[in-house]
Protein backbone atom coordinates (compact mmCIF):
# COMPACT_ATOMS: atom_id res chain seq x y z
CA UNK A 1 0.00 0.00 0.00
CA UNK A 2 1.39 3.40 -1.00
CA UNK A 3 2.25 5.90 1.70
CA UNK A 4 0.27 9.09 1.96
CA UNK A 5 2.01 12.10 0.44
CA UNK A 6 3.92 14.56 2.60
CA UNK A 7 4.86 17.95 1.16
CA UNK A 8 7.66 20.30 2.12
CA UNK A 9 9.55 23.39 1.02
CA UNK A 10 13.15 24.56 1.35
CA UNK A 11 13.75 27.99 2.88
CA UNK A 12 16.55 29.78 1.05
CA UNK A 13 16.49 33.31 2.43
CA UNK A 14 15.46 35.28 5.51
CA UNK A 15 14.45 38.78 4.36
CA UNK A 16 13.01 39.47 7.81
CA UNK A 17 11.73 37.67 10.88
CA UNK A 18 8.11 38.35 9.99
CA UNK A 19 8.60 37.28 6.36
CA UNK A 20 9.90 33.90 7.52
CA UNK A 21 7.08 33.50 10.03
CA UNK A 22 4.46 34.41 7.45
CA UNK A 23 5.87 31.99 4.86
CA UNK A 24 5.83 29.15 7.40
CA UNK A 25 2.30 29.93 8.58
CA UNK A 26 1.13 30.02 4.97
CA UNK A 27 2.81 26.68 4.26
CA UNK A 28 1.12 25.11 7.28
CA UNK A 29 -2.26 26.49 6.23
CA UNK A 30 -1.77 25.27 2.64
CA UNK A 31 -1.20 21.69 3.78
CA UNK A 32 2.57 21.45 3.72
CA UNK A 33 3.96 19.10 6.33
CA UNK A 34 7.55 20.32 6.71
CA UNK A 35 9.79 23.31 6.21
CA UNK A 36 13.42 22.46 5.49
CA UNK A 37 16.56 24.55 5.76
CA UNK A 38 19.61 23.64 3.66
CA UNK A 39 23.18 23.96 4.93
CA UNK A 40 25.09 26.15 2.48
CA UNK A 41 27.68 28.72 3.39
CA UNK A 42 25.95 31.35 1.26
CA UNK A 43 22.65 30.93 3.12
CA UNK A 44 21.28 31.46 6.63
CA UNK A 45 22.12 29.31 9.65
CA UNK A 46 19.80 26.29 9.46
CA UNK A 47 19.01 25.71 13.14
CA UNK A 48 18.15 29.37 13.74
CA UNK A 49 15.77 29.40 10.77
CA UNK A 50 14.11 26.19 11.90
CA UNK A 51 13.55 27.43 15.43
CA UNK A 52 11.83 30.51 14.02
CA UNK A 53 9.67 28.26 11.81
CA UNK A 54 8.70 26.04 14.73
CA UNK A 55 7.83 29.04 16.91
CA UNK A 56 5.60 30.51 14.18
CA UNK A 57 3.53 27.35 13.66
CA UNK A 58 1.66 24.69 15.61
CA UNK A 59 2.01 21.45 13.67
CA UNK A 60 4.52 22.14 10.87
CA UNK A 61 7.56 19.92 11.10
CA UNK A 62 11.04 21.37 10.59
CA UNK A 63 14.18 19.74 9.25
CA UNK A 64 17.58 20.05 7.61
CA UNK A 65 17.90 19.11 3.95
CA UNK A 66 20.69 18.42 4.38
CA UNK A 67 23.53 19.28 6.72
CA UNK A 68 27.05 18.94 5.34
CA UNK A 69 28.40 16.36 7.79
CA UNK A 70 32.06 17.47 7.39
CA UNK A 71 31.07 20.95 8.63
CA UNK A 72 29.91 19.63 12.01
CA UNK A 73 31.48 18.26 15.16
CA UNK A 74 29.16 15.38 16.15
CA UNK A 75 28.96 16.34 19.85
CA UNK A 76 28.02 19.93 19.05
CA UNK A 77 25.60 18.78 16.36
CA UNK A 78 23.93 16.42 18.83
CA UNK A 79 23.44 19.35 21.19
CA UNK A 80 21.91 21.50 18.44
CA UNK A 81 19.61 18.74 17.22
CA UNK A 82 18.42 17.69 20.66
CA UNK A 83 17.77 21.30 21.69
CA UNK A 84 15.70 21.98 18.56
CA UNK A 85 13.79 18.74 18.98
CA UNK A 86 12.81 19.79 22.51
CA UNK A 87 11.95 23.38 21.63
CA UNK A 88 9.87 22.32 18.60
CA UNK A 89 7.90 19.80 20.70
CA UNK A 90 9.34 16.87 18.78
CA UNK A 91 8.82 18.20 15.24
CA UNK A 92 12.43 17.99 14.04
CA UNK A 93 13.83 15.80 11.23
CA UNK A 94 17.61 15.62 10.87
CA UNK A 95 18.92 15.37 7.32
CA UNK A 96 22.59 14.62 6.70
CA UNK A 97 24.74 14.50 3.57
CA UNK A 98 28.40 14.26 2.67
CA UNK A 99 28.70 17.71 1.06
CA UNK A 100 29.32 18.34 -2.63
CA UNK A 101 30.13 22.03 -3.10
CA UNK A 102 33.92 22.35 -3.01
CA UNK A 103 33.83 26.16 -2.96
CA UNK A 104 32.01 26.08 0.39
CA UNK A 105 34.77 24.03 1.96
CA UNK A 106 37.41 26.31 0.47
CA UNK A 107 35.66 29.48 1.70
CA UNK A 108 35.22 28.05 5.20
CA UNK A 109 38.80 26.83 5.42
CA UNK A 110 37.66 23.21 5.77
CA UNK A 111 39.81 20.67 3.90
CA UNK A 112 38.13 19.27 0.80
CA UNK A 113 38.49 15.49 0.80
CA UNK A 114 37.64 12.88 -1.79
CA UNK A 115 34.20 11.35 -1.99
CA UNK A 116 35.14 8.21 -0.07
CA UNK A 117 36.55 10.21 2.84
CA UNK A 118 33.49 12.50 2.95
CA UNK A 119 31.14 9.50 2.91
CA UNK A 120 33.13 7.93 5.73
CA UNK A 121 32.76 11.17 7.72
CA UNK A 122 28.99 11.01 7.13
CA UNK A 123 28.75 7.47 8.50
CA UNK A 124 30.94 8.32 11.48
CA UNK A 125 28.75 11.32 12.25
CA UNK A 126 25.62 9.15 12.22
CA UNK A 127 27.10 6.60 14.60
CA UNK A 128 28.47 9.31 16.91
CA UNK A 129 25.10 11.06 16.99
CA UNK A 130 23.42 7.82 17.98
CA UNK A 131 25.86 7.54 20.88
CA UNK A 132 25.36 11.14 21.99
CA UNK A 133 21.57 10.83 21.74
CA UNK A 134 21.66 8.14 24.44
CA UNK A 135 23.06 8.34 27.94
CA UNK A 136 26.49 9.65 26.92
CA UNK A 137 25.26 13.20 26.37
CA UNK A 138 23.21 13.31 29.55
CA UNK A 139 26.15 11.96 31.52
CA UNK A 140 28.41 14.87 30.61
CA UNK A 141 29.55 17.09 33.52
CA UNK A 142 26.74 19.36 34.65
CA UNK A 143 24.03 16.84 33.85
CA UNK A 144 21.96 19.35 31.88
CA UNK A 145 22.79 18.31 28.31
CA UNK A 146 19.57 17.92 26.27
CA UNK A 147 18.27 14.64 24.90
CA UNK A 148 15.85 14.48 21.96
CA UNK A 149 12.12 14.18 22.54
CA UNK A 150 11.67 11.82 19.60
CA UNK A 151 12.93 8.26 19.65
CA UNK A 152 12.08 7.14 16.14
CA UNK A 153 15.44 7.57 14.39
CA UNK A 154 19.00 6.52 15.09
CA UNK A 155 17.78 3.07 16.19
CA UNK A 156 15.35 4.60 18.66
CA UNK A 157 17.76 7.20 20.02
CA UNK A 158 16.70 10.44 18.33
CA UNK A 159 14.67 12.26 15.66
CA UNK A 160 13.99 10.79 12.21
CA UNK A 161 17.13 10.58 10.07
CA UNK A 162 17.17 11.66 6.43
CA UNK A 163 20.11 10.71 4.22
CA UNK A 164 20.21 11.62 0.55
CA UNK A 165 22.61 11.39 -2.35
CA UNK A 166 23.38 9.74 -5.65
CA UNK A 167 26.59 7.76 -5.10
CA UNK A 168 26.82 4.11 -4.14
CA UNK A 169 28.59 4.85 -0.88
CA UNK A 170 26.08 7.44 0.39
CA UNK A 171 23.07 5.38 -0.67
CA UNK A 172 24.57 2.35 1.07
CA UNK A 173 24.86 4.42 4.25
CA UNK A 174 21.28 5.63 3.75
CA UNK A 175 20.08 2.07 3.37
CA UNK A 176 21.86 1.06 6.55
CA UNK A 177 20.67 3.89 8.82
CA UNK A 178 18.08 6.29 7.38
CA UNK A 179 14.39 6.46 8.14
CA UNK A 180 13.91 8.68 5.07
CA UNK A 181 16.03 8.12 1.97
CA UNK A 182 16.38 10.80 -0.66
CA UNK A 183 17.60 9.85 -4.12
CA UNK A 184 19.09 13.15 -5.19
CA UNK A 185 17.91 14.68 -8.42
CA UNK A 186 21.14 16.37 -9.46
CA UNK A 187 24.39 14.86 -10.68
CA UNK A 188 27.87 16.21 -11.11
CA UNK A 189 28.61 16.90 -14.77
CA UNK A 190 31.60 14.79 -15.75
CA UNK A 191 34.71 16.74 -16.61
CA UNK A 192 33.40 19.97 -15.08
CA UNK A 193 34.44 21.66 -11.80
CA UNK A 194 32.85 20.26 -8.61
CA UNK A 195 29.40 21.76 -8.15
CA UNK A 196 28.52 21.84 -11.88
CA UNK A 197 25.26 19.91 -11.76
CA UNK A 198 22.61 18.49 -14.06
CA UNK A 199 19.13 17.07 -13.47
CA UNK A 200 18.89 13.29 -13.35
CA UNK A 201 16.78 11.24 -15.75
CA UNK A 202 13.97 8.80 -14.99
CA UNK A 203 16.25 5.91 -15.93
CA UNK A 204 18.85 7.11 -13.42
CA UNK A 205 16.16 7.43 -10.76
CA UNK A 206 15.04 3.85 -11.48
CA UNK A 207 18.57 2.54 -11.07
CA UNK A 208 19.39 4.59 -7.96
CA UNK A 209 16.13 3.69 -6.18
CA UNK A 210 16.75 0.04 -7.00
CA UNK A 211 20.28 0.29 -5.57
CA UNK A 212 19.05 2.05 -2.42
CA UNK A 213 16.32 -0.54 -1.87
CA UNK A 214 18.85 -3.33 -2.14
CA UNK A 215 21.09 -1.49 0.32
CA UNK A 216 18.18 -1.14 2.76
CA UNK A 217 17.33 -4.84 2.48
CA UNK A 218 14.51 -5.79 4.86
CA UNK A 219 14.27 -2.17 5.99
CA UNK A 220 13.16 -0.98 2.53
CA UNK A 221 9.45 -1.44 3.25
CA UNK A 222 9.67 0.78 6.34
CA UNK A 223 11.70 3.55 4.67
CA UNK A 224 10.00 6.75 3.52
CA UNK A 225 11.26 7.71 0.05
CA UNK A 226 11.98 11.38 -0.55
CA UNK A 227 11.92 13.39 -3.78
CA UNK A 228 13.57 16.81 -4.09
CA UNK A 229 11.97 18.49 -7.11
CA UNK A 230 14.41 20.80 -8.88
CA UNK A 231 11.89 22.80 -10.92
CA UNK A 232 8.14 23.45 -10.96
CA UNK A 233 7.06 24.99 -14.27
CA UNK A 234 3.36 25.79 -14.79
CA UNK A 235 2.26 25.62 -18.42
CA UNK A 236 -0.57 24.55 -20.70
CA UNK A 237 1.94 23.23 -23.26
CA UNK A 238 4.23 20.70 -21.59
CA UNK A 239 6.29 19.79 -24.63
CA UNK A 240 7.04 23.35 -25.74
CA UNK A 241 7.94 24.36 -22.20
CA UNK A 242 10.15 21.31 -21.75
CA UNK A 243 11.97 22.18 -24.99
CA UNK A 244 12.65 25.68 -23.69
CA UNK A 245 13.77 24.30 -20.33
CA UNK A 246 16.31 21.82 -21.71
CA UNK A 247 17.86 24.55 -23.83
CA UNK A 248 18.95 26.19 -20.57
CA UNK A 249 20.48 23.05 -18.99
CA UNK A 250 24.22 22.66 -18.46
CA UNK A 251 24.21 19.14 -19.90
CA UNK A 252 22.26 17.59 -22.81
CA UNK A 253 18.79 16.23 -22.06
CA UNK A 254 16.05 15.40 -24.54
CA UNK A 255 12.57 16.85 -24.33
CA UNK A 256 11.15 13.39 -23.64
CA UNK A 257 13.63 12.91 -20.80
CA UNK A 258 12.65 16.28 -19.32
CA UNK A 259 8.99 15.29 -19.43
CA UNK A 260 9.67 11.89 -17.83
CA UNK A 261 12.13 12.80 -15.08
CA UNK A 262 10.62 12.84 -11.56
CA UNK A 263 12.87 15.77 -10.63
CA UNK A 264 10.98 18.40 -12.68
CA UNK A 265 7.25 19.10 -12.65
CA UNK A 266 5.95 20.59 -15.89
CA UNK A 267 2.33 21.28 -16.80
CA UNK A 268 -0.95 22.30 -15.25
CA UNK A 269 -1.53 21.59 -11.54
CA UNK A 270 -3.57 18.53 -12.51
CA UNK A 271 -0.76 17.24 -14.74
CA UNK A 272 1.82 17.84 -12.02
CA UNK A 273 -0.36 15.98 -9.52
CA UNK A 274 -0.57 13.07 -11.94
CA UNK A 275 3.23 13.16 -12.36
CA UNK A 276 3.64 12.81 -8.60
CA UNK A 277 1.14 9.96 -8.38
CA UNK A 278 3.06 8.19 -11.14
CA UNK A 279 6.38 8.80 -9.36
CA UNK A 280 4.99 7.34 -6.15
CA UNK A 281 3.84 4.27 -8.04
CA UNK A 282 7.09 3.87 -10.01
CA UNK A 283 9.74 4.78 -7.43
CA UNK A 284 7.96 4.96 -4.08
CA UNK A 285 8.48 8.72 -3.70
CA UNK A 286 5.85 10.00 -1.27
CA UNK A 287 7.74 12.77 0.58
CA UNK A 288 8.02 15.66 -1.88
CA UNK A 289 10.07 18.84 -1.41
CA UNK A 290 10.18 21.87 -3.70
CA UNK A 291 12.66 24.72 -3.57
CA UNK A 292 11.33 28.01 -2.18
CA UNK A 293 11.22 29.85 -5.57
CA UNK A 294 8.65 27.27 -6.75
CA UNK A 295 6.51 27.32 -3.62
CA UNK A 296 3.59 29.36 -4.99
CA UNK A 297 3.46 27.34 -8.22
CA UNK A 298 3.32 24.14 -6.17
CA UNK A 299 0.53 25.19 -3.77
CA UNK A 300 -2.31 24.21 -6.16
CA UNK A 301 -0.73 20.78 -6.63
CA UNK A 302 -0.69 20.22 -2.87
CA UNK A 303 -4.35 21.19 -2.72
CA UNK A 304 -5.25 18.69 -5.45
CA UNK A 305 -3.35 15.84 -3.83
CA UNK A 306 -4.70 16.63 -0.37
CA UNK A 307 -8.26 16.35 -1.70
Amino acid sequence: MARDFRFSVNVFGIPSREAVRERCRRAESAGFHTVFAPDHLGGPAPFTVLQAAADATEHLRVGTLVLNAPFWNPALLAREAASLDILSDGRFELGLGSGHMKWEFDAAGIPWEGFTARAQRLEETITELRRFFTTDMAALPGGRAPLPVQRTGFDGAGPPLIVGGTGDRVLTIAGRYADIIGVAGVYQVKGEPPGTLRIGTAAEADERVRFAREAAGERAAQVEWHLLVQAVVPTDDRRATAAELVSQFTAPMSVDEALETPFALIGTPAQMAEQLRASRERYGFSYVTVHEPYYEAFEPVVELLRS
